[in-house]
């Protein structure tokens, strides 16, 4: 049995969603281990009603599920809650895949098998990700901004640093006039 760093964590309630028994019992154990709590579904109808019913902080999702694919399942969950991280696991190594997932709405593609210690730390990096980009709002710096007046009728006039030395019409008496640099 692996130890697994205890670290804090955005993720304590996992929905693995998986229709293999042995891999269910896995994620159980593993996650469990790793004092995360699991709800497991072994479909997309179960799925959505979970996810509905109990918001998860995160889920794992299979691609290959009975009636429902996972990319699916995967759309749906994003279209409901873009929030929560969707981390695919699978059999499926193509290309085309990953890049199927990308574009429902997943935040992560590990392919199996997949040990313990790489799985729990795929969820703690996925999960602070997500949580970082839906929860802190980064300053984006002001842009320089260039303040004159119109040579004509001297209306004041503040446009972006970019438009230095170019020509420009005075919103006011429609005047070209040079903007300074």
């Amino acid at each position: 049995m692996e130890d697994f760093e205890t670290k804090y964590s955005v993720v304590s309630r996992v929905l693995v969603v998986e229709d293999d028994p042995l891999q269910q019992d896995w994620y159980r154990t593993t996650l469990g281990q790793a004092n995360m709590t699991v709800e497991v579904a072994k479909d997309g109808g179960q799925a959505h009603a979970m996810f509905q019913m109990h918001k998860p902080d995160f889920v794992i999702l299979d691609l290959m599920l009975p009636g429902e694919s996972g990319y699916e399942v995967c759309e749906r969950f994003k279209q409901v809650e873009k929030t929560v991280p969707v981390l695919i696991v699978t059999d499926v190594k193509l290309d085309d895949s990953r890049k199927l997932a990308a574009r429902v709405g997943a935040d992560e593609y590990l392919t199996k098998p997949v040990s313990k210690a790489e799985l729990v730390e795929a969820i703690h990096e996925v999960g602070e990700k997500v949580w970082r980009k839906h929860h802190l709002k980064e300053e984006k710096p002001q842009e320089e901004r260039i303040r004159f007046a119109c040579s004509h009728c001297q209306k004041r006039i503040k446009v972006r640093a970019s438009y230095a030395g170019r020509p420009l019409s005075c919103p006011e008496c429609g005047h070209i006039t040079l903007v300074p640099r």
